[in-house]
């Protein structure tokens, strides 16, 4: 059964930015049938500050793809500076886990970079697709998805599992009704802007008491210039101020003078975007026939800028439980229950860390915990470098 708007796949994964063309990329690698389905086409932006951090750069070199982000203009980061208490301190990235540097591709490039390698690696990838829901078989078991194109016309994809990879509202994690397992105050906020015309030197940090901002060398010269802070202060400048500009000025300019005053010299190329509420929460990873990946399974405050390199690290979970599920070296359940472990193992530490930064206890504490994320980024990096690479012998041959 194959026509244009009904087929039948191993797999269906909704959402084709970072954790679903990761997720489509690896078990095509694999040599498995794969589609992906993304209401947008690519290139298309989508709300991100989308710094890659040690971990998520070393996926990135591991699956062969981080010349290609290189080569398309995102600069190579390899200095970080902090500002805090009236000091400032600048570091080299150290070369760690076969990688020293880090990246902040904008997402429509990068998007576009990961989807083409899931196409490359033969996933049918079909952009404009809105799906409507989940088709069950006779036992309840998820056997599909349904949805229609951009002219309105049916899509019927049958698939042995679907992955829900379609963002932190995701309607295949309503359509399966995934429990929310954990869930901790959302009380957070973020927002940001692009400038350009003032050199960025690196990975710029400004820690203060209840905020945290910060600049991300991008595409073009320019630079993501973000701040987080209590969502109850994020709305309550907005509410005072005439504008997202002005209260994203305003709050620049009280939590970080000296990047408030270098930005009176640069250009702002973009609106003001972001959220003035950040879920924490994890939802159950698995049911009979599905699964979920990405900010469908697992959303944390953006405060440790973690998103894309969870997504990296939670989709080659997904694509080897799947591979062993799909060749029947693993029962379904005992695989995809792996992944839920290793998936909660892996963020248990990041997730506390990333909890806890959201609280924006005093600036002491906050740098102290800002010392444990990067000891724990260092340590999944290197537990990543040496794992076995999904579908090697095909990207050796590609």
């Amino acid at each position: 059964m194959h026509t244009a708007n009904r087929s039948r796949h191993d797999v269906v994964v909704v959402g084709g930015r970072v954790a679903g063309s990761a997720t489509a990329m690896l078990l095509a690698r694999l040599g498995h049938d794969v589609a992906v389905v993304d209401q947008a086409s690519f290139p298309s932006d989508t709300l991100s500050t989308h710094a890659i951090a040690r971990s998520g750069v070393v996926q990135l070199r591991r699956w062969g793809l981080l010349d290609e982000v290189l080569d398309s203009g995102a600069p190579a980061i390899r200095q970080v500076t902090f500002y805090a208490l009236g000091e400032s301190v600048s570091r080299p990235i150290k070369h760690k886990a076969g990688v020293d540097l880090v990246v902040a591709p904008r997402r429509y490039v990068l998007d576009t970079i990961m989807a083409t390698a899931a196409e490359r690696a033969g996933a049918d990838l079909r952009t404009g697709v809105t799906v409507t829901g989940v088709q069950r078989d006779g036992r309840g078991r998820v056997a599909g998805v349904d949805g229609h194109d951009r002219a309105g016309a049916p899509i019927d994809l049958g698939a042995r599992y679907v992955i829900g990879a379609d963002g932190l509202q995701s309607r295949v994690a309503r359509s399966v009704g995934a429990a929310i397992n954990q869930v901790r105050p959302a009380q957070g906020a973020a927002q940001y802007a692009y400038y350009a015309g003032s050199p960025w030197m690196g990975i710029e940090f400004f820690v203060a008491g209840g905020s945290l901002a910060g600049v991300f060398p991008t595409h073009h010269g320019q630079a993501c210039i973000w701040i987080c802070n209590p969502t109850a202060d994020a709305k309550a400048v907005r509410r005072r101020t005439r504008s997202r500009v002005e209260a994203f000025g305003e709050l620049l300019e009280r939590s970080a003078p000296h990047l408030a005053e270098r930005l009176r010299h640069a250009r702002r190329t973009s609106p003001v975007r972001g959220m003035l509420r950040m879920p924490n929460q994890v939802r159950q990873a698995f049911g009979p026939g599905w699964a979920l990946v990405g900010d469908s399974g697992y959303h944390r405050d953006a405060v440790t800028g973690y998103g894309i390199s969870d997504a990296f690290r939670d989709a080659e979970l997904l694509a080897v439980a799947l591979d062993q599920a799909l060749s029947g070296d693993a029962e379904e359940t005992t695989a995809l229950a792996a992944y839920q472990r290793q998936r909660d193992q892996a963020i248990r530490e990041i997730f506390e860390i990333t909890c806890r930064l959201a609280a924006y206890p005093p600036v002491p504490t906050f740098i102290e915990l800002q010392k444990q994320l990067s000891a724990a980024i260092d340590k999944e990096a290197v537990a990543l470098a040496a794992r076995p690479i999904p579908g090697e012998r095909l990207l050796a041959t590609a």
